[in-house]
């Protein structure tokens, strides 16, 4: 068979792929919202992991951090829980609030501390270092 003629037999079948394109195709829609994990009253209680150094931050709530702190460089909430984060040269700190069993404010219930490349850092130094350099 000439390559023309092979041409002009592949020519329909290249243009009736064009053709199949969903007509949906280029739209966007969001994903619906993704349901809560627990109902408040079937939520487990927060565990408050306290430590030596870590006074006045486990089971503090928002505006006691903030001045302890400052202003949280990250505010993250997700579901029920907030996630604020502080950043000095010494450390970067994390601290996970939730809301007590019964309903209310979120109070801190877990805090961790790094460095600027990932190691991990005594909890208790990285509070007290920054506190002091507020």
């Amino acid at each position: 068979m000439r390559p023309d003629r092979f041409a002009i037999l592949l020519a329909p079948l290249a243009l009736g792929a064009c053709g199949s394109v969903p007509a949906s195709y280029g739209t966007y829609s969001a994903p619906p919202p993704r349901p809560a994990r627990y109902h408040p009253a079937q939520r487990p209680a927060p565990k408050f992991h306290a430590e030596p150094g870590l006074e006045g931050v486990i089971g503090a709530d928002e505006g006691t951090l903030v001045r302890q702190f400052g202003q949280p460089r990250l505010n993250v909430i997700e579901e029920d829980a907030v996630k604020l984060q502080w950043s000095g040269v010494p450390c970067i700190l994390d601290v996970y609030l939730y809301p007590p069993q019964g309903g209310g404010r979120p109070l801190a219930a877990y805090v961790d501390a790094r460095r600027g490349d990932g190691r991990d850092v005594d909890r208790a130094a990285c509070v007290a270092a920054l506190r002091q350099s507020r």
